[in-house]
């Protein structure tokens, strides 16, 4: 028995004098791979579940959740430049409205967005990509969605100084198909702010600005302020990102939720 103990002791040891070499390079690899999560065109393969919650939303002040399975798949096109494919997956929960043949929830499929943004593969000081966005009529249901094809612009432009990411995403869509629904023509705008602590923590912000362009006067705009805490961290090997955040609108359409809460998980891979 006393045998088993000292090999025991051995053991624990050497895991603890291996855990203690170990732990600064998974910190700074934790460092280096939340600023690289926040770069929205980086040379990382991710898959992002984010989940919103948006309260008080429609004319029965209700929740509507949208889940947003957005991967991320880099591709080195030669020695200059990158391709960044980036697709949104949305899972909606819509609530219906009292009194109407929608009275009942809705949960589905909403419509898909393909950006593909073409980047240096060697960026400078300032990282930036251009690129189409497309949205794909992939709605479960005639409530998730609209079945005209959109396309557009898609610009992002960001910088990493120190501890910062700091940066927008800018785009614009319009329909060019088709069909009964309504017609497209809307702006989405994401600017964003991180500072990293070191150790994986930072502090963020990147609302998601968005103008129906094609809604009455005084309907076009959806406008939040806020932000949230997140961290990189490893599961055994498996490197992710957790996040929250809060973000309540200031500028909305009458119908327009309140407030949203966001949670999210990222799977990353890098290479």
């Amino acid at each position: 028995m006393n045998q088993y103990k000292r090999t025991f002791v051995k053991i624990s040891a050497l895991v603890a004098a291996a855990s203690v070499v170990s732990a600064p390079v998974r910190a700074a690899d934790a460092s280096a791979l939340a600023k690289a999560s926040q770069n929205p065109i980086a040379n990382l393969i991710s898959v992002p579940f984010e989940n919103n919650a948006n309260f008080n939303a429609g004319p029965d002040d209700k929740v509507l959740n949208v889940l947003n399975v957005k991967p991320v798949i880099p591709v080195k096109l030669n020695e200059t430049w990158s391709l960044i494919n980036r697709a949104i997956f949305p899972i909606i929960s819509q609530p219906g409205v009292s009194g109407t043949p929608e009275s009942d929830r809705k949960n589905g499929l909403g419509d898909t967005v393909y950006q593909g943004f073409f980047t240096p593969t060697k960026p400078g000081k300032v990282i930036w990509g251009i690129g189409p966005e497309i949205q794909i009529p992939t709605h479960s249901s005639y409530r998730l969605g609209n079945d005209r094809w959109a396309a557009g612009p898609a610009l992002v432009v960001l910088t990493m100084p120190g501890h910062w990411v700091v940066g927008g995403l800018l785009s614009q869509v319009w329909d060019f198909t088709s069909g009964d629904d309504e017609h497209i023509s809307s702006l989405t705008a994401q600017p964003f702010a991180n500072y990293n602590f070191g150790k994986g923590w930072y502090v963020t912000s990147a609302p998601v600005i968005t103008a129906n362009w094609k809604a009455d006067s005084g309907e076009k705009w959806t406008v939040p302020l806020g932000g949230g805490v997140g961290r990189v961290m490893h599961w055994g090997k498996q490197p992710v990102n957790l996040k929250a955040a809060v973000y309540g609108n200031v500028v909305k359409p009458d119908d327009g939720p309140d407030y949203n809460v966001q949670l999210s998980l990222t799977f990353m891979f890098p290479e």
